[in-house]
């Protein structure tokens, strides 16, 4: 039967009284759980405009559209705390903006501008995306690779004196006018050629203005200074700089470093103890999405950019240096048939690299190195070099999940699976078939956990006066449906989804409303006036 059901009530029926107290929208009869640490009640959720009047017992209150979930579990929009959204929300077709990889899980706002790609221009992006419409909120981070890269460029050098004071304020600048934070991606060149007090030296500018530091950690296995190296690094950072720290996908990866996400949940417990404000989030899958010049080149192979990158593959005798340490890259990552090619419309699409040496005839290393010689249509980068890498452990996974400081994210990303299917599979396969955690933890740290972790004004908790983000899903049909050789299939089972009170998924189909918002920070203290 269908649980959508639609009913516009005649105000002569309801009487003066009743009529004066209609709302938009009921959701009738579900079990709902309201984003906080505390058990489900069964109930309904009122909403008028954008937002939530009523959470509780039924009380009959007529209004304009009724949602049947008897049955269902009724919860906030679920929000995603790090994604890579930008092929939907920057499309110039207005369907592929409503973002359905994500609708369709039940999500109603995402976390953009992550790994230290969000860019300084906050106000502007934020009127961009404004007038295009888009399908789900938007919270925005400024991103230190990209300030790096306006006033550095691609080189491994330290900033001079001037620069560094560009840098702070492009940081102050995306503060003031919006940002929830610095995001960094140390692990990632140009932003990994920094030093940690350049790093501190920026995010004060963020600390100082109520932000977080957001991080894809410099290593989150050992390329360099080692996971715990690494973990110890950012708490510093955030210490130094005066504000939270949280950990983007967390994790211990690669072979070398499954089976110390004891060692690490240590580390970022003893900063806890003493008073910092640490947390992070974590996707459920056990392969990471990456790059085949991320996951396999030395880091001064890259200085400079692309152009440069060539040209030392050009050169024997650094081309002998580059491919020693690929080879050991590659072995760190589980090896050649650990590596799947995820690019779309690639010769080597749904490949994994040793299946493409196999093809070529020639060393995984050779495979890689002739991949990233094939250059996107601008010339400033390899054309199509996404992986899965198959790196991580079970029993590290479910041990971090199991932390109350963890929250659910997707890292989604083109050509992964976790760009459409993150949200059910953890609901799945971590709730209802092993059982790491509780239904209730789930939506949990999928929702109020969230939006506390990221100061999302009056959003991730079904309360009245909240705005009226709210998926009503089935319990036994929700269910991924993507795969690593189908990434791009939307996952079911979500009967309906509200996006500041406009219907924007119903029985798994988009409606059209494009009624996500741009969700800018006030501004802070010490900006200029606007």
């Amino acid at each position: 039967m269908n649980r959508l059901v639609l009913s516009t009530l005649a105000l002569a029926l309801a009487g003066p009284a009743a009529a004066a107290s209609r709302v938009d929208v009921v959701i009738r009869g579900g079990t709902i759980y309201s984003g906080a640490d505390a058990a489900p009640i069964t109930g309904d959720v009122e909403i008028s405009g954008d937002r939530i009047v009523y959470v509780g017992p039924t009380r009959r209150t007529p209004a304009v559209r009724v949602i049947d979930a008897k049955g269902q579990i009724v919860a906030p929009g679920f929000i995603d705390a790090h994604t890579h959204p930008d092929t939907y929300i920057r499309s110039a077709d207005a369907t592929e903006r409503l973002n359905l990889p994500w609708l369709a899980q039940g999500v109603s706002t995402i976390v953009m501008g992550v790994d230290g790609g969000g860019t300084p221009d906050v106000a502007a992006d934020a009127k961009t995306l404004t007038a295009a419409k888009v399908g789900t909120n938007l919270v925005p981070f400024v991103g230190f690779g990209a300030i790096r890269s306006r006033v550095i460029g691609q080189d491994d050098r330290a900033p001079t004196p001037a620069e560094l004071a560009q840098e702070q304020a492009l940081a102050a600048k995306g503060m003031c006018e919006g940002a929830y934070g610095l995001s960094t991606g140390l692990f990632y060149a140009p932003q990994s050629y920094a030093k940690t007090d350049e790093v501190i030296a920026v995010a004060r500018e963020a600390g100082s203005r109520g932000g977080m530091y957001d991080t894809h950690q410099r290593d989150e296995s050992n390329y360099t200074i080692g996971l715990l190296g690494s973990t110890k690094e950012a708490i510093e950072i955030g210490r130094a700089a005066k504000m939270p720290v949280h950990f983007a996908h967390l994790k211990a990866l690669g072979v070398d470093l499954q089976g110390q996400a004891p060692q690490l949940i240590a580390t970022i417990a003893t900063a806890r103890a003493a008073g910092q404000d640490v947390t992070a989030d974590q996707y459920p899958w056990l392969a990471s999405g990456s790059s085949v010049d991320a996951s396999l080149l030395p880091r001064w192979a890259s200085n400079g950019g692309y152009a440069k990158l060539i040209a030392r593959f050009d050169d024997p005798a650094t081309l002998v240096r580059i491919k020693r340490e690929m080879v050991e890259n590659l072995r760190r990552r589980g090896g050649k048939e650990s590596i799947l090619l995820t690019s779309a419309d690639q010769p080597w699409t749904g490949k994994t690299l040793g299946q493409m040496a196999t093809q070529w005839k020639i060393d995984p290393v050779d495979a890689a190195i002739r991949i990233l010689r094939v250059a996107n249509p601008e010339g400033t980068g390899p054309a199509g070099v996404g992986i899965a890498s198959f790196n991580m452990a079970d029993r590290d996974v479910d041990l971090l999940m199991q932390q109350p400081w963890i929250v659910t994210s997707s890292d989604g990303s083109d050509g992964h699976p976790r760009q459409y299917a993150t949200f059910p599979r953890k609901y799945q396969t971590y709730v209802r078939e092993r059982k790491v955690i509780t239904l209730r933890d789930f939506v949990r740290r999928s929702t109020g956990l969230t939006a506390d972790i990221y100061r999302i004004d009056h959003r991730g908790y079904l309360r009245a006066g909240y705005f009226a983000d709210v998926v009503v899903f089935d319990p036994v049909k929700y269910a991924p449906r993507a795969d690593y050789i189908h990434p791009r299939v939307p996952s079911v089972g979500v009967s309906a989804l509200l996006v500041n009170g406009q219907l924007a998924l119903a029985n798994g189909v988009t409606t059209g409303a494009a009624s996500g918002r741009v969700l800018l920070r006030p501004t802070p203290a010490g900006c200029p006036a606007s």
